[in-house]
């Protein structure tokens, strides 16, 4: 999986609106190489991972099948589906984002659907057995003119917005802000974290660096109304980005679920695992 790290992430965008063509022969070959390759993913995300291309039928009503008039013109979905387990949540995040950036390497449009999604009218063609179904995303050409649809969904979101640093990245404890001259090499990859997507454009993610290690954690949102955590999923995608961002300028590390690190954390604040150096 070979691709510009900080011009994919930076140009990959939301598309809702997408030419109504089926996808050709080799493009459907393309994307079943890069679904398999995103699937081998590095502990702690390497959990049972299940992407599937879901081909909607000639004459379906594509504008509303299951998306709540959110999508227009998509023919084809990729459903993501995983075995229940204590780290499913990230697992999904961090793998199929490994996705979503190589297909848009390659020119499709995406487009992470969590809430907005009829799981129904997905689900019979998953073949779910004991999975959480939490992802489906549209996947296709997307259209060069921007609809009302497609601005009105990241004017309402957000979207364009991130948080600044001294409000995701700490040193030694929480409240106390991490710049970048003290990140140093690594201020690359917790960038590209912090221009991730995230549900509602949330942006869940805090991370704690201290003694050489950086301490991941999720902003917990008792508001959620989901029988699984978008918020850990979320972290998944940024951890995505910032191992990708990490490979991308040599840094070795390793992620690591650890027992003990050593941060007193806001009740708020729920830890997930660490990179260490």
């Amino acid at each position: 999986m070979t691709f510009d790290v900080e011009q994919t992430i930076r140009r990959r965008k939301s598309v809702r609106s997408y030419v109504k063509r089926p996808l050709s022969a080799y493009d459907k070959e393309i994307l079943t190489k890069l679904m398999d390759e995103a699937a081998f993913s590095p502990p702690p995300f390497d959990g049972k991972v299940r992407m599937r291309l879901l081909e909607i039928k000639d004459g379906s009503d594509t504008e509303h099948l299951g998306t709540y008039g959110v999508i227009r013109g998509a023919t084809a979905f990729v459903g993501v589906a995983a075995k229940n387990g204590d780290n499913a949540p990230e697992s999904v995040g961090y793998t199929f984002e490994k996705f979503v950036l190589s297909a848009t390497a390659e020119g499709f449009g995406t487009c992470w659907l969590a809430g907005t999604f009829n799981r129904a009218q997905f689900s019979g063609a998953m073949d779910l057995e004991e999975e959480i179904f939490p992802i489906v995303c549209p996947i296709g050409y997307p259209k060069e003119k921007t609809t009302l649809v497609n601005s009105a969904f990241r004017k309402f979101s957000d979207s364009d917005h991130r948080k600044e640093w001294s409000e995701l990245f700490f040193e030694g404890s929480f409240g106390n802000p991490l710049t970048k001259e003290r990140a140093g090499e690594y201020a690359f990859p917790l960038e590209m974290l912090r221009l991730a997507p995230s549900a509602a454009n949330r942006q869940p993610w805090r991370i704690v660096f201290k003694e050489g290690i950086f301490h991941f954690y999720r902003e917990e949102n008792p508001k959620s109304k989901y029988t699984y955590d978008l918020q850990r999923l979320d972290v998944g995608i940024g951890a995505c980005h910032f191992h990708l961002a990490a490979e991308d300028r040599s840094l070795a590390g390793r992620f690591e679920r650890l027992t003990e690190t050593g941060v007193s954390a806001p009740e708020n604040m729920k830890y997930l695992f660490s990179w260490v150096i």
